[in-house]
């Protein structure tokens, strides 16, 4: 992952474009979930564009074929090759056969796709709490399942797109799925946040003799993506009337894939692993909650959780 030409400083403002000019990924493979809106296409094509070839991972294949198409008709000469493949991370079985079929290195993967405060509790086809079940088991199932081919790799990265909604709670690990304690669709989402955040520990822990570096991203207040499309407004109106949400300043859409392809593809941090990123730079850490637009939660790169999180979430997909 040479570079010839980059910007001196990467932050908040970088595009994802801009942190790959430069960048040279062609014989590089990689998948992204998630890439057929929002920032899951804005990575999707930052990578292709370097010259890796990309395999987007979606749940609607129409719609990952749509997005293709309009990538490959924008993308410059000696752009990598598009691929569309189908995963539901809400349903198991769909995961274990696309871990299955892959065959060969794997040099990059970015679990990137999401859900997010649905207002009414939900569940994935095995039982599990909705968004713990996409966000955290889905993307564990699939990173899991594909360790041996990101293993074949030299130097492969896994980036697990987290939030700073995993402020919102910890990894509740006696109730991880709302059977006894009341639902509540924030504290639901920060928790797969939160886990999301602990894979990258576990994963980064366990699989540096591997080559394989795993971090954590925080995207940004993105705008114009469809990852709210499950919220109530009244009840996003409340929260955050309540002070109880505060929002970091909005990104646009190639501003908020960029700390993705960052950790992606981005020389600069090359040997960088089991870390939180957000607006292209190592996260600050967070003593409380109120007011924070930024920053981790120690809870989130701990390493005792991160070893009790990976012990239950491999009885999950077992």
């Amino acid at each position: 992952m040479s570079a010839s030409r980059m910007p001196r400083t990467f932050g908040a403002s970088t595009t994802a474009a801009e942190v790959v000019d430069g960048v040279d990924l062609h014989g590089r493979r990689a998948v992204v979930t998630g890439a057929s809106s929002g920032i899951g296409v804005e990575t999707a094509r930052a990578l292709a564009t370097a010259g890796a070839d990309v395999t987007l991972a979606v749940r609607g294949t129409a719609a990952g074929a749509g997005v293709a198409a309009r990538l490959e008709a924008e993308l410059p000469s000696g752009a990598g090759k598009l691929t569309v493949r189908r995963i539901d991370l809400a349903d198991r079985s769909t995961v274990a056969v696309f871990a299955a079929d892959w065959d060969g290195p794997l040099d990059i993967l970015v679990n990137n796709a999401g859900v997010m405060s649905p207002p009414q509790i939900a569940r994935t086809a095995d039982g599990r709490e909705w968004q713990f079940g996409v966000n955290h088991l889905g993307h564990f199932a699939l990173t899991t399942g594909l360790h041996r081919a990101l293993a074949a790799a030299d130097g492969a990265r896994v980036v697990a797109v987290s939030s700073i909604g995993h402020l919102f709670s910890p990894v509740v690990f006696d109730d991880l799925d709302y059977r006894f304690r009341p639902y509540d669709p924030w504290t639901s989402y920060g928790q797969s946040k939160t886990a999301v955040a602990l894979f990258a520990v576990g994963a980064a822990e366990r699989w540096a003799g591997d080559g394989i570096a795993v971090n954590a991203v925080m995207p940004g207040n993105v705008g114009a993506t469809s990852l709210g499309r499950n919220m109530d407004p009244q009840q996003v109106a409340a929260v955050i009337a309540s002070g109880d949400l505060a929002l970091p300043p909005e990104k646009t859409v190639e501003q908020g894939a960029a700390t993705s392809v960052l950790m992606a593809a981005s020389p600069t941090v090359e040997g960088v692993t089991g870390q939180y990123y957000e607006d292209c730079a190592q996260a600050k850490p967070v003593a409380e909650r109120a007011g924070a637009v930024a920053g981790v939660a120690p809870y989130a790169l701990d390493q005792e959780n991160a070893a009790r999180l990976w012990t239950v979430s491999e009885a999950f997909v077992r």
